[in-house]
């Protein structure tokens, strides 16, 4: 019974690529809950474990992090810095839009992950200044500055899942406490998700096999949850600020590798060959007993 339920739920699955489910499952709890900016970790290994099918691993992990976010939300509920929220959305959604409609157009989407690097290194580099230099000038408060985060927040998830280093750099400058700061990502992100989930279905990479993977692997996004909870409830503010700062670098640089395809795109399968009728045989030879 229990292989029936391992062929049904995960068909075709390797040891190692079950492992890394159950380890990205735990990450996206953790990161939810806890440590914001940690869901490229779990992007990558999923990546990695599925790079024959880059659709299923991108479906698998919004699916995983759309649960994680009902988590969180259910716990930070009361958190939230509301105007952040409601200032970023809009553009956010213009955001995704431009995302969309780029990966329509784009031959090569991995160069444009690769700017989404070296982008999230340069704001990292901006912040660790501000911070040591600037640490009591005002964030700028201007529409245009929450336009621009809005945007890229939006484009960047929608291309390489790369909005948390985005929304980490942006809320880290706003200096909000640490409860603050998770809720107000666990509102804006699953706001942010549900509304990329059709899209993805629209493009075929939520599936039905996608959602048989993760539901077994609920349980431990509860878990990660709990363990992330924990995490914010006994780090020291400045420590948790410094452990998202080391996660948006890690996450920039990992943006900055090529795939292990980039330079070798899988050969278009070959035409079938044109079935050719078979030669016309003779005509039997009488037989020399017949009338």
């Amino acid at each position: 019974m229990i292989s029936d339920f391992m062929a049904f739920c995960f068909p075709g699955m390797t040891a190692f690529q079950l492992a890394i489910l159950a380890v990205s499952a735990l990450l996206v709890g953790v990161n939810k809950s806890g440590i914001p900016g940690l869901g490229m970790l779990p992007v990558i290994l999923l990546a990695v474990a599925f790079d024959l099918n880059p659709g299923f691993a991108t479906g698998v992990m919004l699916l995983m992090i759309c649960t994680g976010d009902i988590f969180a939300v259910s716990y930070y509920r009361r958190n939230a810095d509301w105007k952040i929220v409601v200032r970023l959305l809009p553009y956010t959604m213009l955001g995704l839009a431009l995302g969309f409609v780029t990966l329509r157009h784009l031959n090569r989407p991995e160069h444009l992950r690769m700017l989404i690097g070296w982008i999230i290194l340069l704001l990292a580099a901006v912040h660790l200044v501000r911070v040591a230099f600037f640490k009591h000038a005002p964030v700028p408060s201007h529409w245009a500055f929450s336009a621009v985060v809005g945007l890229t927040a939006g484009f960047t998830t929608q291309v390489a899942n790369a909005a948390g280093p985005v929304m980490a750099l942006y809320l880290l400058s706003m200096k909000l406490p640490k409860n603050r700061y998770v809720g107000t990502c666990a509102w804006f992100f699953m706001i942010m998700n549900w509304t990329k989930l059709p899209v993805f279905c629209f493009e075929g990479r939520v599936t039905a096999a996608a959602v048989y993977a993760v539901l077994p692997v609920l349980p431990l996004i509860l878990l990660g949850a709990v363990l992330g909870v924990l995490f914010v409830k006994r780090a020291p503010q400045r420590f948790f600020e410094i452990v998202i700062e080391i996660i948006v670098i890690v996450s920039a640089v990992r943006l900055l590798w090529p795939s292990p395809h980039a330079d070798n795109p899988p050969e278009p399968a070959p035409a079938p060959a044109e079935e050719t009728a078979p030669a016309e045989l003779p005509p039997p030879i009488p037989d020399a007993d017949a009338g």
